[in-house]
């Protein structure tokens, strides 16, 4: 946190109800009336994402007048978290840092937290509450990336299917919570699911539809038939919150909070308008209700998802080692600009009240906000995922449409060049995923990019195509050649074709 001023006068005031008055005037605070606000959503994974997105949504919403869309938070894993909201009455700041300054806010929505299982069912089968919503990570679903199957011999969920009155899992608690639901004659709550993935209702359904149908067949097709699972694209870059973030926003605005958070002055929220129980007017404040959320993944993973592998393994090659860094950089930021423009935007779908032009205007300006700056490595995680998932699609249909492709060839050779597991001045370059197998072929490979193009998992059959598999070749030898920001411009200065 750099550039808001240090407050050199009194101490932090800590956070509370009773200390609302008492902050500074420039922290927007609720001025609603905390203690007539009813739960409508019970939220699984009150992580950083969860309190700077959708909970800020329902503030709004909340701020608004509407009285029925509190949060009740539940944690599976953690009672510290319990215990510091508890000290803070359920409260937390939330600062948008943008280049000009910060902008901070207390948000006041979340009426409760339970550490599980304590009430959770009890709360889940209140007539009240219409949703359940989650945040617990792509891999808390639970279903094999490979088969698309639900993981039933998990340990935690053979217990959960062995004791389904006291759940340890999310699915355990949906399910038994439905399950009382449906005898007691109540509607059963709208599973939405706000994990950063695409397909994320598809995998919620799934995960809990075969959980129940693991202890009770009729139930799951109960489940089935009239549980909503609302498929949803969440976009907010928010990075964990360290105890150097804590104390500079103490020390800048005043606050002695011990669970802020930060994050950047862009959000998107698109859920497809399907719910079973009701659901708050969020299109109020912002969030775009939609009868198809796949065009607004599509084109956020092809400009946005591409976009940072590209940069990250190019970027990190060339010396550099966050966004804000590269992006500072003319050459690469020209290579962004155009490489979204010219040869992804093409390829994109139509989608309803977006102006492509202004979208990509506005990730070039996330990626280069100082105060927010990603660090390159963690977006240079599971390239053997991400090439093919956010980058692949789009050069299939380039070569489809013979349009160009090559700023996306040379994205592709800077990850087989990053795969070799040192950048130009021989330092180690870190390599995470699932296929880190793939750094030993990039290194007995040397420059040579057929043995990695000939990795089905990642490429499939379009590693074979000569068409781009010359393409890529000629974008390894150039990096091999000389420099990555020299190759950047010799390809923008149209270097890269055949």
């Amino acid at each position: 946190m750099t550039s808001a001023p240090t407050r050199a006068t009194a101490p932090a005031v800590p956070l509370s109800d009773r200390t609302l008055s008492d902050l500074p005037p420039e922290i927007s605070v609720p001025g609603y009336d905390r203690s007539a606000l009813r739960p409508g959503v019970v939220h699984f994974g009150v992580g950083a994402f969860h309190r700077a997105h959708q909970a800020v949504y329902l503030e709004e919403l909340a701020r608004r007048g509407s009285t029925d869309w509190g949060v009740v938070g539940v944690g599976l894993h953690s009672r510290a978290i319990g215990e510091v909201l508890a000290d803070q009455d359920n409260l937390w700041t939330v600062v948008e840092r943008a280049a000009e300054g910060d902008r901070p806010t207390v948000v006041g929505v979340l009426t409760e937290y339970l550490y599980a299982p304590e009430k959770v069912l009890a709360v889940l089968t209140g007539e009240h509450i219409r949703i359940v919503s989650l945040t617990i990570t792509s891999t808390g679903y639970r279903i094999d990336a490979n088969t698309g199957q639900f993981d039933a011999e998990d340990e935690e969920i053979a217990r959960d299917l062995a004791d389904p009155g006291r759940p340890q899992t999310v699915f355990g608690y949906l399910v038994e919570a439905l399950h009382r639901r449906r005898q007691a004659g109540l509607p059963p709550f709208t599973v939405l699911s706000c994990d950063n993935m695409q397909s994320n209702g598809t995998a919620a359904r799934t995960a809990v539809v075969s959980f129940a149908r693991l202890r009770d067949a009729e139930l799951a097709d109960w489940i089935d038939e009239h549980v909503a699972f609302p498929e949803s694209m969440v976009d907010r870059i928010t990075p964990s919150t360290s105890p150097e973030d804590r104390d500079a926003i103490a020390a800048a605005i005043g606050v002695d909070d011990r669970w802020p958070v930060v994050t950047e002055p862009f959000r998107q929220w698109v859920v497809e308008d399907a719910f079973c129980n009701g659901r708050p007017p969020l299109e109020d404040v912002g969030v775009q209700f939609v009868d198809d959320v796949a065009p607004y993944e599509t084109v956020k993973t092809r400009l946005l998802n591409a976009g940072h592998s590209a940069l990250a393994y190019l970027g990190y090659l060339a010396g550099y080692r966050t966004t804000e860094a590269v992006m500072a950089d003319p050459v690469f930021r020209e290579y962004m600009t155009r490489l979204m423009a010219e040869e992804i935007a093409p390829h994109l779908p139509e989608v309803p009240g977006m102006d492509l032009g202004r979208y990509q205007a506005t990730l070039l300006e996330r990626l280069a906000n100082p105060r927010m700056p990603d660090q390159l490595a963690r977006l240079g995680r599971r390239g053997s995922s991400k090439i093919p998932n956010y980058i692949l699609p789009t050069v299939r249909s380039a070569m489809e449409q013979d349009r160009p492709y090559q700023l996306l060839c040379l994205a592709v050779a800077g990850w087989l060049r990053f795969l070799r597991g040192a950048d130009y001045a021989g330092e180690e370059v870190p390599i995470q995923g699932p296929r880190t197998d793939l750094v030993t072929v990039a290194q007995e490979a040397g420059g040579d990019a057929a043995p990695l193009l000939s990795e089905r998992s990642v490429f499939d059959h379009i590693g074979q195509d000569p068409r781009f598999a010359d393409c890529v070749q000629r974008a390894l030898s150039s990096l091999d050649r000389t420099g990555p920001r020299e190759v950047v411009q010799e390809y923008l200065a149209g270097g890269g074709t055949a």
